[in-house]
């Protein structure tokens, strides 16, 4: 009578310390649909010019920071603990502040009165919403490939 034994193979791969966490991923993909609707909010008052829109926008864009700043410090965390073999936690680092710092001159904007802040705070907005859909497509996509940069 044989004995038959199988050998199992484990294969473990290294996760770097850029990769996202769970609470940073969240703040990190809650950045694009609060600056999305931002933009679209824009998008309407410039249709419409009901002031309504742009009250929503001025919302939005708040809450679209408050998301953005925390991701700013996470990231900044990850960033020093990250062993940079590509530079990529960097360009996630600056797109988001570049995301912070536009959508902050994009919440002055819209402070003014509402018939003052077009067309510059629709220009404003596409940036914004641009710049953090690429800093969400940079930051969450560690979270697909095993967090090899």
């Amino acid at each position: 009578m044989t004995v038959i034994t199988h050998r199992t193979t484990e294969t473990t791969h290294s996760v770097s310390r850029h990769l996202p966490g769970p609470l940073h991923a969240i703040l990190l993909a809650g950045t694009v649909p609060l600056f999305l609707g931002a933009l679209l909010s824009d998008i309407a008052y410039f249709r419409s010019y009901e002031i309504q829109w742009s009250n929503f926008s001025s919302w939005l864009i708040a809450a679209g920071l408050v998301f953005c700043g925390f991701a700013i410090l996470f990231a900044l965390v990850n960033l020093a603990r990250a062993r940079l073999k590509k530079g990529r936690p960097l360009i996630y680092l600056v797109l988001l502040v570049a995301a912070w710092v536009f959508g902050f001159i994009n919440a002055l904007e819209h402070a003014k009165d509402a018939w003052a802040t077009m067309p510059q705070s629709l220009v404003l907005s596409i940036i914004v919403t641009l710049l953090s859909c690429a800093a969400a497509w940079i930051g969450l996509s560690n979270l697909r490939n095993g967090g090899e940069a």
